[in-house]
C-alpha cells in the first residue's frame, strides 16, 4: 500500500502491564525515545510526567509527528499511539518495540491512514494475547 504525505497512525491498548514498569515516567521516556530511534524517527523533543499517586504521561515530539503512552497503573493498563507522516518512517515499529517492553497480557491496536479523505481504519489486531 502505498502512504500520502500524510502519514499512518498506530493506536494500542495495553493491559495486563507490570505496576511498577508504567508507574515509573523516568523508565517509560528512556524506553519512548528509544522506540522512536528504533523506527527512524527525528526526536525533537520529550515531555515528561509522573502522577501522584500513580500514573505518567511521556510525550515524544517527533519531526514526523508524535508518540506517546499514557499509562493507569492501578489498572495494569497503558495506552499508546504513534502518529508519522510520509512513508519512511513506520509507526508499528515504534507501537511493537514499546510493546515488547511493556509485555502487556492483551493488547487492542487499529492502525489509521490519514490524510486520504475518510479515515481509512486497518485492523493490525483487535486483540492479541501475549504469552509471557
Amino acid at each position: 500500500m502505498e502512504y500520502s504525505t500524510f502519514g499512518r497512525h498506530v493506536a494500542i491498548d495495553c493491559w495486563g502491564v507490570d505496576f511498577d514498569l508504567i508507574n515509573n515516567a523516568e523508565r517509560l521516556q528512556l524506553h519512548m525515545v528509544e522506540a522512536a530511534e528504533a523506527c527512524g524517527a527525528t526526536v525533537l523533543s520529550v515531555q515528561a510526567q509522573q502522577f501522584d499517586p500513580q500514573g505518567a504521561t511521556v510525550l515524544v515530539l517527533l519531526s514526523e509527528s508524535h508518540l506517546s503512552i499514557h499509562t493507569y497503573p492501578e489498572r495494569g493498563f497503558a495506552a499508546l499511539d504513534c502518529y508519522t507522516c510520509g512513508d519512511t518512517v513506520d509507526p508499528e515499529v515504534a507501537i511493537e518495540y514499546m510493546v515488547n517492553v511493556l509485555k502487556p497480557n492483551t493488547t487492542h491496536s487499529k492502525k489509521l491512514i490519514r490524510g486520504t479523505g475518510d479515515l481509512e481504519v486497518v485492523e493490525r489486531s483487535i486483540e492479541k494475547v501475549m504469552v509471557k
